[in-house]
């Protein structure tokens, strides 16, 4: 490959990956904690009252209710099941004639829209992952920086492509920290590939199908493609309201003949946790519960019923798929990684925390490649990514262990664990932010870590102490959900003071010349040696 167009690769590889770099980092570090979003949700809400299966009889009177006053609703609503764990409220959706959804659960007199909803400490994170805990438009944005994210990682492979093996085990430590940076960046790059490929493509796949869809179906598909869309990905045949009014089956009757005619097909599991009616009441009315089953790639899978005597009218489930219900599925699967045990999803978990180390070395790069080694005072936009680097990676690993410590303080003084996620985040993110800027990149990295250590350190052990009860019932009863949070906290904190320890050790005994010192001395102006 010529040198010329090496170097238009190393530049668009660098862009890229600095446009869609900080946004990607906060994305795989809370992708890699949402690979364990229900331990998460159990530790977060100790208090929680488990939803039971006697509630599903009362959500059949309520959507009776809400059909009653709601009459919009009659044409679609649907309703999530309980589940084992406590943030799963059981909650009817459907939306107005002026188009704006609305929720209400079974606490709730009245409905509210569906937007207005509190954060869950594990939904919250799970946000983050996909879009950034920005409304609306956040999933778009990260959509765009999937495809950002796959055009890096194909640079990237075509810059390292000629030495792929040469470069795959090189780790060189010493005293050039741009060769050390750069090899560490080069391996984990290269050895995760794969998952990152996978990522990337079914990132941009899930944010802007929409999107995607909405174009189309103006531009080729005539107005046709929503519908065709719908149909792709339901497992209801089309029906219509023949009028007349007649009983719905309970939602409850009604998963428990789906869960017998999936696993009579041969699913592995089948446990249902949403359902939808179509022309509820009338007769003619259908209902598809979809559900999760194991040991397949795509866990979600649907079985459609008549609502009113309950015969089976159609199944997409794990080997009774058509093509468009199998990719979509996989999808998904390949994604979240809920095709396998809990070892592969400790594996994407690794994998999350090595993507983002992977974006916050990119920057380091960036940084060190731009340096100027024989002065103290270093660019402004050296000085500039240095800042954002801190500010918003350590920034952010800083916000989500100070969330987790909110949700672990806060309700002792009255607060509502899934009211107060959300605020708390923000509110020490931002203050990570002035922080990197008033203490510069040198200091506040420092200050940051440690900050960052002591508080997943002091959530592991303040939960031991605050809820040493629940505790020892939950591991005596051989669930270790909420003791792995509180031990992968500590776990976490030792790393980040590691890290802590080696940021200020650089700092102080480092080279002078760079925005990292934290000391000012000016070294002098002699002829800048080649690096080895």
């Amino acid at each position: 490959m010529k040198a010329s167009t090496i170097r238009t690769f190393t530049t668009v590889h660098t862009w890229t990956g600095l446009l869609a770099g900080f946004a990607l980092f906060i994305a795989f570090y809370a992708g890699a904690l949402t690979m364990f979003h229900e331990e998460i949700d159990t530790w977060a809400l100790p208090q929680a009252t488990m939803a039971r299966a006697d509630t599903m009889d009362r959500a059949h009177a309520m959507l009776d209710d809400i059909v009653a006053k709601h009459p919009a609703a009659r044409e679609q609503v649907g309703i999530t099941y309980p589940a084992d764990h406590p943030s799963h409220e059981v909650a009817a959706y459907w939306m107005e004639k002026d188009g704006t959804w609305k929720t209400q659960t079974l606490g709730e007199a009245t409905p509210r829209d569906s937007e207005d909803h509190e954060h869950g400490l594990a939904d919250f994170i799970y946000e983050l992952h996909y879009d950034l805990g920005i409304p609306v438009v956040g999933i778009y944005l990260m959509g765009v920086v999937s495809i950002i994210y796959g055009l890096a990682l194909l640079t990237g492979l075509l810059i390292h492509l000629p030495n792929l093996m040469r470069e795959l085990f090189a780790l060189r430590p010493g005293h050039n920290l741009k060769r050390l940076w750069q090899d560490a960046h080069n391996v984990i790059g290269i050895l995760s590939l794969p998952f990152h490929i996978i990522f990337a493509v079914t990132g941009a796949l899930l944010c802007l199908t929409l999107v995607t869809l909405v174009a189309f179906n103006t531009v080729a598909f005539d107005g046709k493609l929503m519908g065709a869309f719908e149909r792709m990905t339901s497992s209801l045949p089309e029906t219509k309201d023949k009028g007349g009014s007649t009983v719905m089956l309970s939602p409850a009757e009604l998963g428990a003949r789906a869960r017998q005619a999936a696993l009579a097909a041969g699913a592995a599991t089948f446990d249902p946790d949403y359902m939808r009616y179509v022309h509820y009441g009338r007769q003619g009315a259908t209902a598809e519960v979809r559900g999760t089953s194991k040991k397949t790639l795509g866990e979600y899978g649907s079985v459609s019923l008549d609502a009113v005597d309950g015969r089976v009218l159609n199944m997409q489930l794990s080997g009774k798929r058509d093509a468009n219900h199998a990719t979509y599925s996989a999808i998904f699967g390949l994604h979240f990684g809920t095709f396998g045990n809990l070892s592969l999803r400790w594996l994407y978990f690794l994998l999350g925390l090595a993507g983002a180390f992977l974006f916050y070395s990119g920057n380091l790069l960036y940084i060190e490649s731009r340096r100027k080694r024989r002065q103290a005072d270093q660019p402004l936009k050296v000085r500039a990514m240095a800042t954002a680097t801190v500010g918003v990676c350590i920034g952010a690993c800083f916000a989500v262990s100070m969330t987790f410590l909110g949700n672990l303080l806060l309700p002792l003084w009255g607060a509502s664990p899934t009211a107060i996620v959300q605020p708390v985040c923000f509110a020490s993110f931002a203050a990570a932010i002035l922080w990197t800027f008033w203490r510069r990149p040198a200091r506040a990295a420092v200050e940051l870590l440690w900050a960052t250590a002591g508080v997943s350190i002091a959530v592991g052990l303040l939960d031991v102490v605050i809820h040493g009860d629940r505790l020892v019932r939950t591991v005596g009863e051989g669930d270790y959900a909420a003791l792995g949070v509180d031990l992968v906290a500590i776990a976490m904190g030792v790393g980040f003071a590691w890290l802590g320890i080696a940021t200020r050790k650089r700092a102080v005994e480092g080279d002078p010349c760079s925005v990292w010192s934290s000391r000012r001395t000016q070294k002098p102006a002699v002829p800048e040696l080649q690096e080895a």
